[in-house]
Order: structure tokens, then C-alpha cells, then sequence
């Protein structure tokens, strides 16, 4: 079963979030609600999620204030945020929504195909990144699996590792897709750097994986690390 990703919506007025919900429930991804910047820090403590959805006006710690403490965090600084308002005070005040690290600024309202379609992009650089972790997990093991024989790779290590270059290569051929997606619909700078980046640490991985077939070597081969 495949794990649903995250999505943070964060503001204070309840109708805006029911708003959102009725327009990403068709990513059929798991919503996260949040009615202040204090509320979404604390969601950001336990769980992951792929995208914020980040409302500027809110009482007492605003959105400018709550992503400043959201990339200020190891955990949270790498995790996109879109910026949603209902003003518009000129370029100064979106320059300031870009400085506080957000992605994107959008104001509302706001048309739901395109807010949808934006999500849906970083929700699938988020999926691609946890299966690439995944036969880094993987890909690990058998590292260390093949240090204990002295032999070499039997029946049960070919069979991982056919495995995992399947696994890789189902990923590698997603992230192809995605990434002629961004080039064709012109997407946003920092969807393509993300992509670009997933593409560096699926070609680290597949080199790792070729240094352990047969035949291949008998160096140890270092698995990226994966950030």
C-alpha cells in the first residue's frame, strides 16, 4: 500500500480551510489542518509533509513569522511552502513572502485548478523522495548483508538485488516523466531545483547498486547519503 503524503493547511479562519480541503480532496492525500502559526510549528514536530499551504494574515504570529520559524528548523527547512493572501499590498509584500522562503505567493481568490496542480507537483517530488530513501534503506542492507559472506552473493542477495534494481528503475523512469512535466509546463524554479536534485540521488544510487552486481568489483561502495 502505497503511504499517503502530507499536507499542512494552515489558517484561521475555518471556512478558507474547509475551502482547501474541498479543493485538494481529489489528490486524495492525507490533509493536515492548522488554525494558527503556533498550531502548524507543533504539527511540524511529529509528522512530515510534502507542502504548507501558509496564510498570511492570521492573529498573533503571522505567516511571515511562522515560515521564518519553519526554515529556521533542520527538520522543516527544505519542506516547500505556498503562500496564500487575500491582500495585495504590490511587489514589496510579495518580495517579503519570497524572503521568508516561500516557493510561491499566491493571492486569493485564487483559481483551484492551478492551486491544485502546484500542490500536486511537490506532493509527487515528496512520493519520489521517500521511495528513493527506500532503496537507499534497502540498498544498505545489502551492503552490509554482503560484508558477512565470504563467498559472495548467493541466491537470496542476487534476488535483492534484482529487486532493488527494479525498484530503481520504476523511480528513475517517474522521475524522468516528472521532470520533462516541469520543462514543458514551465514550472516554478524551485519545483525543477527539486527535481534536479532528485535526479543527482537516484544517479549516486544507481552507480552503488552497479558496483554490487558480479563482477563488478570488490571495493566497498559508499551509499549517498540521502538529505
Amino acid at each position: 500500500m502505497v503511504q499517503k503524503a502530507k499536507i499542512l493547511l494552515v489558517d484561521d479562519r475555518p471556512e478558507n480551510l474547509l475551502a482547501l480541503e474541498a479543493i485538494l480532496s481529489a489528490l486524495d492525500q492525507t490533509l493536515v489542518r492548522a488554525s494558527s502559526g503556533e498550531e502548524a510549528l507543533k504539527a511540524l514536530l511529529t509528522d512530515d509533509f510534502a507542502v504548507i499551504l501558509l496564510d498570511v494574515q492570521m492573529p498573533g504570529m503571522d505567516g511571515f513569522e511562522t515560515a521564518a520559524h519553519i526554515k529556521r528548523r533542520e527538520r522543516t527547512r527544505d519542506i516547500p511552502i505556498i503562500f496564500l493572501t487575500a491582500i495585495n499590498h504590490g511587489p514589496h509584500h510579495t518580495f517579503r513572502g519570497y524572503a521568508a522562503g516561500a516557493v510561491d505567493y499566491i493571492s486569493k481568490p485564487f483559481d483551484p485548478w492551478v492551486l491544485r496542480a502546484k500542490v500536486s507537483v511537490f506532493v509527487e517530488l515528496y512520493m519520489k523522495n521517500c521511495q528513493l530513501r527506500e532503496q537507499a534503506a534497502l540498498l544498505r542492507l545489502q551492503l552490509e548483508g554482503g560484508g558477512k559472506g565470504a563467498v559472495g552473493p548467493g541466491k537470496e542477495s542476487a534476488g535483492l538485488l534484482a529487486e532493488l534494481s527494479a525498484r530503481l528503475a520504476a523511480v528513475e523512469e517517474q522521475a524522468e516523466a516528472l521532470s520533462k512535466q516541469l520543462d514543458d509546463d514551465s514550472a516554478d524554479a524551485a519545483a525543477v531545483a527539486t527535481a534536479a536534485h532528485l535526479e543527482r540521488k537516484l544517479t549516486g544510487l544507481r552507480r552503488a547498486l552497479d558496483a554490487l552486481e558480479p563482477g563488478a568489483g570488490s571495493g566497498t561502495q559508499a551509499v549517498p547519503t540521502q538529505n
